[in-house]
């Protein structure tokens, strides 16, 4: 089914637009920008000095809150149920307001326990727990 339009060439006017000039311009531009991109960015060569590796200081203000395969937690590697964990940090803050509590979690404990521990350092009020994970 089609639709029969008057054949009045002066009367009608044509909306069809043309896009084939515009997509060419595009395509141009598009050409344009990818091949002078890569251009655009500076390197700058700075030869560096090489050190030996060393170790950090050891930080008097760390303690080491490690989780287990099986979910239990130890606190500088001493045992220590999941009960007396937070008592036993809120008197490490109260000793030292500075110390930075370090996490570490074995890869197969469940993260049901691992939320637990990070619950109860969080009821403690330690204010610097970070992650410890293994660099492969």
């Amino acid at each position: 089914m089609s639709i029969q339009l008057p054949n009045d060439d002066e009367s009608s006017e044509m909306s069809e637009i043309n896009v084939t000039p515009l997509v060419d311009v595009m395509l141009v531009l598009l050409v344009v920008f990818i091949v002078t991109t890569p251009l655009l960015t500076q390197v700058v060569r700075v030869k560096l000095p090489k050190t030996e590796q060393t170790e950090p200081a050891p930080d008097k203000h760390v303690a080491i809150l490690s989780i287990n395969a099986q979910g239990e937690p130890q606190l500088d590697d001493k045992p220590l149920p999941l009960a007396a964990l937070e008592t036993e940090l809120k008197a490490l803050q109260e000793r030292d307001p500075d110390i930075s509590i370090q996490l570490q979690a074995d890869k197969a404990a469940v993260f049901e326990s691992v939320a637990k521990v990070m619950a109860s350092a969080q009821r403690s009020g330690v204010g610097k727990l970070s992650f410890v994970t293994l660099q492969q």
